[in-house]
């Protein structure tokens, strides 16, 4: 055995130990959530700290510093208290202690918004703590199940879906929505305070991506494993096309680049299971990179695949903690 792997064996241990929250493998880590917490299902990055939020299963919004780990940062839930709520895992107290989906972060007046699947569209200022209410339905029809979300840089123009205007997330956990095809994809004008409805009648619109120039978005329809363009300007403003096939698409996040990491599953050809991947797709749904995450987590999905600072962070409703995937 050579010096340097002696070295290794003699000093991993006494790391992790020091480091109990990263748990390394060869390409993959994982940034562990605070004891009860689970269920982390969308991301949202500052650019310029380096720092992240995530929403999790009991209501509560978290932001992660590298150096201090985990606090709680802000929460859905105008009812809410922790005795009743703090790591809680049951969707029948969704309406009470909320759940955060898709989480989106305008970088020049620091809010962060939140899709909260029971209560609707809302935003956290840079103080935290109880999140505001700003829309809970559109065109006289609730919000059943508000999940994807991004926003629009420039125009500050948040899009967000609603996966279905049928069920809430307690029937579609039970697969009660599985063939459901009343989702929307929305738009809202912080500027007039209004909510546009651009689609309708799609089958579980999830994840949603606007381009840099603001000219498409692109959603994944969750129930019909495929991923569509829309146009927002041009000669083909307010038509669309189906760009992508793949199973389970979920959230889709864009890169510095300008393409996007979507959340996805393949069938694993030996046992015919589904199995998390995240593609790296281009602004026509051509694949051009595809991640394997069976080998940490099974069978349990991911919703959400992220590029930050060269590495994968990924985000799934079953597992208790981050995973860091070094590219």
């Amino acid at each position: 055995m050579s010096y340097i792997n002696s070295l290794t064996m003699f000093l991993l241990p006494i790391f992790v130990f020091c480091f109990p929250s990263l748990v390394f493998s060869e390409i993959f880590r994982t940034i562990q959530l605070p004891p009860a917490a689970t269920g982390p299902e969308s991301m949202a990055f500052e650019l310029a700290t380096g720092r992240f939020y995530v929403g999790v299963a009991d209501g509560r919004v978290l932001q992660y510093n590298g150096l201090t780990g985990f606090v709680e940062y802000g929460f859905t839930g105008g009812n809410r208290s922790k005795a009743l709520c703090d790591g809680i895992t049951n969707p029948d107290l969704g309406r009470v202690c909320g759940r955060p989906f898709g989480l989106g972060l305008h970088y020049a007046t620091n809010q962060l918004y939140v899709c909260d699947a029971y209560l609707g569209l809302m935003v956290l200022g840079s103080g935290g703590r109880l999140a505001n209410p700003v829309s809970a339905g559109v065109e006289g029809v609730p919000y059943r199940f508000c999940n994807g979300l991004d926003v629009h840089q420039l125009s500050g123009n948040v899009f967000f879906s609603d996966s279905t205007t049928a069920y809430d997330l307690r029937d579609a956990s039970k697969g009660s929505a599985s063939n459901d095809s009343t989702g929307r994809l929305l738009m809202y004008n912080p500027t007039t305070r209004r909510v546009t409805v651009l689609l309708k009648d799609l089958p579980g619109p999830a994840g949603v991506a606007v381009s840099q120039d603001g000219s498409y978005v692109l959603v994944s329809n969750y129930n019909a494993n495929n991923t569509i363009k829309f146009w927002l300007m041009g000669p083909r403003a307010d038509t669309y096309d189906i760009v992508n096939i793949q199973a389970r698409p979920n959230n889709i996040q864009r890169t510095m680049l300008g393409d996007y990491w979507q959340a996805a599953a393949m069938v694993k050809q030996a046992t015919q299971t589904l199995v998390p991947i995240g593609q790296r797709i281009n602004s026509s749904g051509r694949v051009i990179q595809t991640a394997n995450f069976e080998r940490w987590y099974g069978n349990n999905l991911i919703s959400e695949v992220q590029e930050f600072r060269g590495s994968l962070y990924i985000a799934s409703p079953s597992v208790d903690f981050i995973g860091i995937y070094t590219i």
